[in-house]
């Protein structure tokens, strides 16, 4: 049996490249079947895009399989393209032959109804059969290459940052460890481990940014970029965050504060017109059965002008707003979601990039402003979330680097000599951003739990599939 010589059904369904009274072999998943007097009809879906495609079937007794093609079975349908007879969709196929590939019995779990996505987590390995999971699936990958093509268009180099690191990015401490020793017989050494007898010779963890290593190619190649996955040991189980998801972060040589905010707007406004234009037939989906306003929203940010204001500015304006915040305002607050929220939604009613933030709050490797107060971070705000992207222009001055990692308790500088070195030999103004890829189809598809944005979420004492 030729599997292979099949026609997709995007081509016939969204392309429309199929014309009528063409022979052709569907190769797909049995959504539903229907066998009637005279006649039966199988619903079919192959993943290619939402929309199924309904195998008519004159004569059903002719077809002896029918009884065992269930919901959930994989078939192969043989007929001709035709113009449908009934209503809600275009085509049709009117079959001459159909086989039973892969079966599913009546345990098959997703039967033709609603499920929660508390259930499907469960099911994970299955769920992506589901209208929900197949959109969230394929838009995923549009919105990939969606951020490729704009990076790559731009002249930016797409390089690849290491997955083990023995340096933290965001100093935070919620790391993995990556380690070959025997648990049982951990080698100590003055009541410490003996991480030199590991494999690789010291402390390594998985990465929970490419922004340093990003930095050192930018000085190199002029603006790079990385999309991969990080890693945060973060216990946390809100609905925002995950222990492993991808990162976007470019970096650009010779640029300040004012060109990463420039590039991070069109970076964001870009995504949202190609998700609104070219991901047509997941919008229309999600803006049915997920969330009414998403397509309203994306629309609203790409036709803005962003807000630009600073820190001080925002406090400033929060602390004049008739609202009863959760969390106090004041000078040096590192500013919750209601704050944020308040600014882009209700202040300014635009999204909002809020620069200049007090440096006690904010990373090391932040440009230390005159002032010595305030670094040269930046982070975009947009309605509905907060903040969307977070970055900064990153200190390229020597001295005062080092200075402020010392501030910071960054005690085993030797660790960050080949860091330091950039800003030692030829150092040059850089500047980059990083967006969290899961968020940002959270915002775009308008579902609530980072899980439902993943096809195999890591979370806290979750690891499965």
């Amino acid at each position: 049996m030729d599997y292979k010589i099949r026609t997709r059904l995007n081509r016939i369904l969204i392309d429309d490249k199929i014309p009528v009274d063409t022979d052709i072999t569907i190769l797909g998943l049995v959504r539903t079947a229907r066998v009637g007097k005279g006649v039966a009809f199988v619903e079919i879906n192959d993943g290619s895009c939402m929309q199924n495609i309904q195998a008519v079937i004159a004569e059903p007794d002719n077809f002896p399989q029918l009884d065992k093609i269930l919901t959930g079975a994989s078939v192969r349908v043989r007929g001709k393209l035709v113009l449908s007879q009934g209503k809600g969709q275009k085509y049709e196929i009117q079959t001459q032959s159909v086989d039973l590939i892969g079966s599913a019995d009546s345990t098959y779990p997703l039967q033709k109804k609603r499920h929660s996505f508390e259930f499907l987590r469960e099911i994970a390995h299955l769920r992506p059969r589901t209208n929900t999971f197949g959109a969230v699936n394929r838009i995923r990958s549009k919105l990939s290459y969606a951020t490729h093509k704009y990076f790559q268009d731009r002249g930016f180099y797409y390089i690849h940052t290491p997955l083990i690191s023995t340096s933290d990015a965001e100093g935070a401490g919620d790391l993995f460890h990556v380690s070959t020793l025997d648990f049982k017989m951990v080698p100590m050494v003055d009541g410490q481990v003996d991480w030199d007898q590991d494999f690789f010779g010291d402390e390594a963890y998985l990465t929970v940014s490419g922004q340093l290593e990003g930095e050192l190619l930018a000085t190199a190649l002029g603006d790079i970029y990385t999309f991969g996955p990080t890693f945060r040991a973060e216990n946390s189980n809100t609905s925002r965050h995950a222990s492993e998801f991808w990162m976007i972060e470019p970096e650009m040589a010779w640029a300040e504060i004012d060109d990463n905010m420039d590039l991070a707007e069109d970076y964001l406004k870009n995504l949202f017109q190609f998700a609104l234009e070219d991901c047509k037939d997941e919008m229309d989906f999600f803006g049915k059965w997920i969330d009414k306003e998403v397509r309203q929203t994306l629309e609203g940010i790409v036709s803005a002008k962003f807000e630009r204001i600073t820190y001080t500015e925002a406090i400033r304006i929060l602390e004049k707003a008739a609202e009863k915040f959760e969390y106090p305002v004041k000078w040096g607050m590192d500013m919750q979601s209601e704050h944020e929220r308040y600014l882009a939604e209700k202040a300014f009613k635009v999204p909002v990039m809020v620069t200049d933030y007090p440096e006690e709050i904010k990373s090391f490797y932040m440009y230390v402003n005159d002032d010595g107060k305030t670094v040269r971070g930046m982070d975009v705000l947009v309605p509905r979330v907060g903040e969307i992207i977070g970055g900064s222009q990153r200190e390229h001055r020597y001295e005062v680097l080092r200075e402020r990692m010392k501030k910071k308790g960054m005690t085993d500088l030797d660790n960050y000599a080949w860091y330091l070195d950039i800003r030692k030999y030829g150092s040059v103004p850089h500047s980059g951003f990083g967006l969290g890829f899961d968020r940002a189809v959270m915002y775009i598809t308008g579902i609530q739990n980072i899980r439902d944005i993943q096809p195999f979420p890591r979370v806290p004492r979750w690891a499965r599939f």
